[in-house]
This record gives C-alpha cells, sequence and structure tokens, in this order.
C-alpha cells in the first residue's frame, strides 16, 4: 500500500515538473517573440527617420555656408611628375616635329609655332602657354636671372665655354611653351625658351647665347646655341660635354648612336648621342660646331 503511494506521488511530482517546463518554454518564446518584433520596430522607425535626420544634420553645417578648398591653377592638375629622360623624350620629339633647329644656319627655314590648343595636329605639339606661370614655375621675370645662375654651372662643368655672357631682358625674349604627347596629355612638360632679341643681330655676338630651352620647373637647360669666342671643333671635347650634360640634368641609360646620317647635318663638324626615352623609344642628341661664324650647340631636336 505504502508503495503505490508512493509510485503516485512520484508520478504527480514528474506531471508538475513537466508542466513547468512547457510554461518556461511558452514565456521564454513570447519573450523572444517580443524582442523580434520590438528591433523589427526599431529597424523600421530608424530606415525611415534617419536619412532624413542625417540629411538635416549635414545641410547644417554646408547649406548658406562658404567652403574653401587648395586647388592647383593652371591646369597643373593635369600634370603628373616625369623623370629626366621622359620630359627630355617628350620635348625632343616636340622641338622635332613643331620647329626646326633655332641657329642661324637654319634661321631662313624657321616655322611659325605660335598655335592654339584646338589645332593640334600629329602626336606631338609644341606650343605657347597664353597662361601666366604657376606658383611652382619660374616666371618671367625670374627666368633670366635663373638662366644666368644655369650658364655659372655650366661653365663649371665644362659644358659650356666661359666667354658666354649673361642674358638680360633688354638683349634677350623669353617665351613660355608646353611640349605635350597629344595622345597622352598627361606627359606635358612646361620649357622657357630664351632667344636674342632681333634688334641685337647686328651686334657683337661672340660669347653670346642665341637660344636655349629651360626647364620651366627645375631651371635645367635641355639644348642651347651660343658664339664662341674663336674656339674650333678641334677646341670642343664633346664626349666630356655631354657626360657632364647628363649629369647635370639626371640623365640615364646612354647608349652607342650608330644610325649617322651626314645628309641630315648642315655641319661636319658633330657628334650624336642617345638616352633612353618613352616607351623603348630614344633621344638622340647632338653636339656640333658650325665653322666660320663659331657657333656651338647641343640640341635635342633632329
Amino acid at each position: 500500500m505504502n508503495v503505490q503511494i508512493s509510485r503516485k506521488k512520484n508520478r504527480n511530482r514528474n506531471i508538475g515538473r513537466n508542466e513547468n517546463k512547457k510554461k518556461k518554454r511558452i514565456m521564454d518564446n513570447k519573450y523572444i517573440f517580443g524582442l523580434l518584433i520590438i528591433g523589427t520596430a526599431f529597424v523600421v522607425f530608424g530606415a525611415i527617420w534617419g536619412p532624413e535626420q542625417l540629411s538635416k544634420y549635414r545641410d547644417r553645417y554646408t547649406l548658406n555656408k562658404i567652403q574653401s578648398e587648395m586647388v592647383e591653377g593652371n591646369g597643373e592638375g593635369y600634370r603628373y611628375s616625369l623623370n629626366s629622360n621622359e620630359k627630355l623624350y617628350i620635348l625632343s620629339k616636340c622641338l622635332t616635329n613643331q620647329v626646326l633647329p633655332e641657329s642661324e644656319a637654319s634661321a631662313l627655314t624657321k616655322v611659325q609655332t605660335d598655335m592654339d590648343y584646338g589645332n593640334l595636329t600629329g602626336n606631338y605639339a609644341f606650343v605657347v602657354n597664353h597662361q601666366e606661370p604657376s606658383d611652382k614655375e619660374i616666371t618671367e621675370e625670374q627666368i633670366y636671372e635663373r638662366c644666368n645662375e644655369e650658364l655659372a654651372k655650366m661653365h663649371t662643368l665644362a659644358i659650356l665655354p666661359e666667354e658666354v655672357r649673361n642674358v638680360t631682358s633688354a638683349t634677350h625674349s623669353a617665351v613660355l611653351y608646353s611640349a605635350i604627347d597629344v595622345l597622352e596629355p598627361r606627359n606635358n612638360l612646361s620649357v622657357w625658351k630664351i632667344s636674342l632679341r632681333t634688334g641685337q643681330q647686328n651686334a657683337n655676338k661672340e660669347g653670346c647665347l642665341l637660344d636655349v630651352y629651360i626647364d620651366a620647373d627645375t631651371g635645367l637647360v635641355y639644348e642651347f646655341y651660343v658664339r664662341t669666342a674663336g674656339s674650333t671643333w678641334v677646341d670642343i671635347d664633346s664626349d666630356n660635354m655631354v657626360e657632364q650634360w647628363s649629369e647635370y640634368l639626371g640623365l640615364t641609360g646612354q647608349g652607342e648612336y650608330e644610325d649617322t646620317n651626314p645628309l641630315l647635318e648642315t655641319t661636319s663638324n658633330y657628334k650624336k648621342y642617345k638616352f633612353a626615352g618613352v616607351d623603348n623609344g630614344n633621344t638622340v642628341v647632338t653636339v656640333g660646331f658650325y665653322e666660320g661664324i663659331n657657333e656651338l650647340f647641343l640640341k635635342i631636336s633632329r
């Protein structure tokens, strides 16, 4: 009898426990469901209210207020850094395709280069830059002094004869040009061309700088024509001259030039060199001398 009563009590306890578990499970499910409902409501509310409030918050700090931002002028943002070999190559191509060598011996064959950007033809263009130099470029007021500084450096390096005189705004003119790779306009550089003024053509030209192309950013000299005081081609060490000039510009990749065609030159006194350019191209550099008028030149235009 006692055994039956004990079993009945145990059975009642198990039934009570199971009912408690079911009630707890139901309460947990209701709690989770309630959290899901609340979370969903917050998400929907945030999706509707959030963007509008964020927009109002941003407008509070932007509308009806002047915003300032530093930007580069004169199209500088369209330029990127080129190394010395790339600059030399692009300028060489531009000079070769747009203008002829600037010497007295070829003065009668000069062409006009004051072109508009809308009329560019060919793969390379050398055009007058009608805009003012940027704050990173040498200005017209500074270019003569900078040119004289570079002449002094080249005297020291034995690139130029010591008798070459300084330039001034009274004796020379300066024009800013843009050398542009038309197919890839980001490949461009600005150069100053300093030339002997027309009114000085009958003056004594001994030791006179006739033409020079100078990088408008760095002030380095790419090409020049000068009148010597009495030197001859025998006196000129062209190998050392080009070696010093290439170090002065920071050029690399010098190689032997073998395809010399004397019929393409206007003087018999010259020697050619080449430097690595862009996309497996080469820049041809010529050192030459015109007997009689004692004109020495280093040119990168062919």
